[in-house]
């Protein structure tokens, strides 16, 4: 008996392609398609005509690619203001090739298509854009450090590290005083500017500049290397003038804000509880809560507990009147999402920095019985594909 021949494994990889680019997609890229496969194609524009080369090809029915050429420009392409941003560079920033405006649009484009394939919920959305611009924005970074002992960004989709002299979406001047220094090699180094202006910076080796000021619902943070503050900083007083309407906590009411970092949505949330509610923090790093105690430290109806969401949760007592959630970007998940409906909050308000997430949340939701009262979504991340949402979901 003979045995089958299983076909070779498909591999385009360094193939050079010559590609008419469609739509754009989550993560990045748009598609495009070539001999009955899909292409991701980054570094280009939907309508435009590229030469683009194969980055990575696992042998399915698609494959990754890098526009290294264009034949045909869409008519809103600009040149990318930093050297890295192209085909083999940085895989921080996804779209400096756009102009901004563009950008958002692209967003919400993702966004609404998200929305409509993972939760079947037709709606026109708009990526809004925050104060400040398109560069300069990014006050916090994670840079890696490559064997020498050099701190820099890691190529897109990949472990090495480049040897940036700057980066133009950070504040100016804030990281070649950092990249000058060599670190413990295979490392990490956060940099934060604060709200004062400072620059701090971390490693393993190295704490600098004391902990960091922030600002935002008209109170002030002092936070310890590590504990997270949103890079834009424009965003938390967004965030938080949005929490403060959709919420709408009763007076003398109960309301828990899970994932809740160093409190700054608890803080909107107790002055709306007033002296006689509640408010419960749920935080699994300790740092956070510390930093968050001292900031709150006048509000006594804020009350807080180290811990998981899913582990802390089931422990909580009652039915609050608005649960505000800030999951990490993976979302809530089934568990959650059923755990938190059969409480029965009057209000969600659900915060979110990846759209895919959301849209299998918001499905969730709808399984129990919560509906998409009201959606916004900010370009927090300019040049890059990411954006922040926030939905509204009431029975």
């Amino acid at each position: 008996m003979k045995q089958a021949v299983s076909e070779p494994a498909l591999d385009w990889t360094d193939r050079v392609l010559e590609l008419d680019v469609g739509p754009v997609a989550h993560g990045g890229h748009c598609v495009a398609r070539h001999e009955g496969r899909v292409v991701f194609v980054r570094h280009a524009l939907p309508g435009e005509r590229v030469l683009a080369v194969v980055v990575e090809d696992a042998g399915g029915g698609f494959c990754r690619a890098d526009a290294v050429a264009v034949r045909e420009a869409a008519p809103r392409r600009v040149p990318a203001p930093c050297v890295w941003a192209r085909a083999g560079g940085c895989g921080g920033c996804d779209f400096q090739h756009a102009d901004p405006a563009l950008q958002r649009e692209l967003k919400a484009t993702v966004l609404a298509e998200q929305l409509r394939r993972l939760a079947g919920i037709e709606r026109a959305v708009e990526v809004e854009e925050l104060p400040g611009g398109a560069l300069g924005w990014r006050h916090r970074v994670r840079l890696a450090v490559d064997a020498d002992g050099r701190a820099g960004l890691r190529a897109h989709r990949s472990h090495d590290v480049l040897p940036i002299a700057d980066c133009p979406i950070t504040p100016a001047g804030a990281l070649p005083p950092v990249l000058e220094q060599h670190f413990a090699p295979g490392g990490e180094v956060e940099v934060v500017v604060d709200a004062d202006g400072t620059t701090h910076f971390d490693s393993t080796a190295h704490v600098g500049g004391g902990p960091a000021v922030q600002r935002a619902a008209g109170r002030e943070w002092l936070l310890s290397p590590g504990v997270f503050w949103q890079v834009h900083p424009a965003l938390p007083d967004a965030l938080s003038s949005v929490v403060a309407e959709w919420a709408a906590a009763p007076s003398g009411g109960v309301a828990w804000d899970l994932y809740g970092g160093v409190g700054l949505f608890a803080a909107v949330l107790a002055g709306q509880v007033g002296p006689d509610g509640e408010v419960v923090v749920v935080e699994s790093s300790a740092r956070a809560v510390a930093d968050g105690r001292a900031a709150l430290a006048d509000l006594p109806q804020v009350g807080w507990r180290i811990g998981r969401v899913e582990r802390v949760l089931p422990t909580l007592e009652g039915r609050p009147d608005v649960v505000v959630a800030d999951p990490p970007r993976r979302g809530l998940g089934r568990e959650l999402v059923e755990a938190l409906c059969a409480r029965g909050p009057g209000r969600v308000v659900h915060v979110a920095c990846d759209p895919a997430a959301l849209a299998r949340d918001l499905a969730l939701f709808a399984a129990r019985g919560y509906r998409l009262a009201e959606l916004r979504a900010f370009d927090a991340f300019p040049m890059t594909h990411h954006f922040e949402s926030v939905a509204l979901l009431t029975p």
